[in-house]
């Protein structure tokens, strides 16, 4: 029997962490964590974890907790009943740089649970060391793509953890590259599936967090109901497996049960389907290639049940063909729909921006931007990222004053 496969895991005390952690706990004889990382705002979470794991390291991105989070360990150690000789403290690592360092840390499988932007020097760290990547952070195809393709030392270094994709690279098992006539993503709709343009113009933020199938953080939540994180998800489809942006469509399924399809040359699609649980698509990148047996429920399949396909509106929720347009220009622009997209949710929901506003305002700022370079580095990145949310934030000052 072979040893067990040695994980880093990133964005530990988040959703995709904890899930893969339960993951871990119900599959000891083919996981164990080496490290955890996470942003520092739930320390003794991250401690309680880290106990139970026995890592041999924690870091944590905010400086500022790497004493609480010593703390933390003490207050977990009593809480069970441990006396100071019982338990070995991991090594703490702190800082912005916490998380590229343990990207590095001598493992199988780094997966990236890390949120927004922070989350690419990590995967590049991952990368360049010849890690397998379990990625759950888009950010880093949407805004790095160019920069990550570089690090890569081989084609299949890369594993998806989203479920859309994790789904498309099922059913791609099913075909070569020159089958594929198009890539099928999914998505719910959102909770505003169904309404026109105008029917869209009083939608208030409490509205928009209201998802009808998942349960996330309040920027993917908004981003899910204006379909921007699709847009982003076609973005990464892209990235992931190389297939032009004409060969790649969005169709809108309400009931989240096919996560995705591939449609082949020959008129057959297949399609990979299962009861929304990300704890399917993250215990396949743990295991990738091979399964994990009962990762979670299937389909019952004596029940009866209905599915839905509608086509995508386009004049209701442009942000997929905004994206489909950035990402085919390239030079930077796919960085730049990302991060303006990020101040215009945060404008949003601090009541400074209407709905309809941050769409049209990401097209405004992708309208305006200058001809920057297709990336070769993170601070080229970072560079654009920069523009677009400082364009961004004049565009809804603006919008505020003429209000």
């Amino acid at each position: 029997m072979s040893s067990p496969r040695e994980i880093v895991l990133l964005g530990s005390t988040g959703s995709v962490g904890t899930q893969a952690i339960d993951i871990v706990r119900r599959n000891p004889d083919r996981f164990r964590v080496v490290a955890l990382g996470a942003g520092g705002g739930n320390v003794a979470l991250l401690a309680a974890q880290a106990l139970e794991l026995e890592v041999e390291a924690v870091g944590v991105a905010k400086a500022s907790a790497a004493q609480d989070l010593q703390l933390a360990f003490y207050a977990e150690a009593a809480k069970r009943g441990w006396s100071s000789g019982d338990f070995k403290l991991p090594k703490i690592i702190a800082g912005p740089d916490a998380m590229t360092e343990l990207a590095e840390w001598p493992c199988d499988i780094v997966l990236n649970g890390v949120v927004g932007s922070l989350g690419l020097p990590p995967t590049l760290a991952a990368l360049r060391a010849g890690r397998t990547l379990a990625l759950a952070n888009k950010e880093s195809l949407v805004a790095g793509g160019p920069v990550v393709r570089a690090a890569m030392r081989r084609p299949d270094q890369i594993v998806p953890v989203d479920s859309e994709h994790s789904a498309l690279a099922q059913c791609l098992r099913g075909g070569t590259r020159s089958e594929i006539r198009r890539l099928l993503l999914t998505a719910s709709g959102g909770p505003f599936r169904g309404r026109r343009r105008d029917e869209l113009t009083q939608v208030t933020p409490e509205q928009a967090l209201a998802h009808p199938t998942w349960n996330m953080g309040p920027v993917i939540t908004i981003n899910c109901a204006t379909l921007v994180n699709k847009a982003l998800e076609v973005i990464e489809t892209h990235e992931l497996f190389g297939v032009p942006y004409e060969q790649i469509d969005v169709v809108v399924h309400p009931q989240s049960m096919i996560h995705s399809m591939v449609e082949f040359t020959d008129g057959s699609t297949l399609a990979q389907v299962s009861p929304p649980d990300m704890r399917l698509p993250i215990a396949l990148a743990l295991g990738w290639p091979e399964r994990v047996a009962d990762a979670a429920p299937a389909v019952d399949w004596t029940t009866a049940q209905s599915w839905q396909f509608l086509a995508l509106d386009d004049d209701a929720f442009p942000a997929v063909r905004l994206a489909k347009q950035a990402g085919t220009e390239g030079r930077c622009r796919p960085a730049i729909y990302n991060a303006a997209n990020e101040e215009c949710v945060a404008a949003f929901l601090a009541g400074r921006l209407p709905f309809l506003g941050i769409v049209d305002t990401l097209e405004r700022v992708l309208d305006a931007a200058p001809d920057f370079t297709e990336p070769g580095t993170v601070e080229e990145v970072l560079a654009a990222e920069s523009w677009a949310r400082a364009r961004a934030q004049e565009i809804i000052a603006m919008a505020v004053e003429g209000a």
